[in-house]
């Protein structure tokens, strides 16, 4: 069994990276050549990561999609236990979003061009103006319709316990004026830990919140609506520990 695991997880790192450059090039050719939207990839984006979930004999299951409106942008805001965040929030949310990136991600063959053909959001994460500019084009395209997910805390966290939200990334759902909707996420810790290669198999649980709105809020209350996220996160992290110990 200890065998057949590993190489389960060593043939995962191959396929996702292969994986990653088809679609990446199927991205391109969509919307370079047939002229197709960024929308119209989306499902590919949802289909390359379930499928690298499967290969890793990971399932995810996700509560809450009820106190969403599917016609309204949201900024989704999630506990980062893991890299393996982005997979299972890309293959099983259920919303159409957009990530943001950091601008240097956008420079790499293929995989950069093709991010942005998705509509993904570059941001500029040096100090300065340029720095706010980029956090100014981003809220624009919030508030226009595109809902995006954002990791609060930062970085991933180094021993699965979640760590303090930030405050500068209030500072993008205050500008854009959406609701944003604490997510929470268990188990991704347990499949691949920062600093490892290599996926396990488990099980992922994502919980969706109700929405805040952020309208009411000023650039000022930063620091507030990254005390009131973090505490409807954790609210939402003790109510999933509740379920799997009944």
């Amino acid at each position: 069994m200890k065998l057949y695991r590993f190489l389960r997880a060593l043939l995962a790192v191959p396929f996702a990276l292969l994986l990653t450059l088809f679609i990446s090039i199927v991205t391109l050719f969509r919307t370079l050549v047939l002229r197709r939207d960024a929308a119209s990839v989306q499902g590919l984006a949802a289909w390359w990561a379930s499928s690298i979930c499967a290969v890793s004999g990971v399932t995810v299951s996700v509560t809450g999609r009820e106190h969403l409106d599917a016609e309204k942008p949201y900024i989704f805001a999630a506990n980062h236990q893991s890299q393996f965040d982005i997979l299972a929030l890309q293959g099983f949310l259920g919303m159409d979003f957009r990530w943001l990136a950091k601008k240097e991600l956008f420079k790499v063959p293929i995989w950069g061009p093709a991010m942005r053909r998705a509509g993904y959001i570059p941001v500029d994460r040096s100090h300065g103006r340029q720095a706010l500019k980029s956090i100014g084009e981003a809220a624009q395209k919030i508030s226009a319709g595109t809902s995006v997910i954002i990791f609060p805390e930062g970085t991933r966290t180094r021993d699965g316990k979640m760590q303090n939200f930030k405050s500068g990334a209030m500072v993008l759902a205050i500008k854009s004026g959406v609701d944003i909707v604490p997510v929470a996420i268990k188990g991704t810790y347990e499949i691949l830990p920062k600093g490892k290669l290599l996926m396990n198999p488990g099980n992922v649980l994502i919980r969706i919140g109700n929405p805040i709105a952020t309208k009411n809020y000023k650039s000022k209350d930063k620091h507030v609506l990254a005390k009131i996220l973090q505490e409807k996160v954790t609210e939402l992290l003790g109510a999933m520990t509740s379920c799997a110990a009944k």
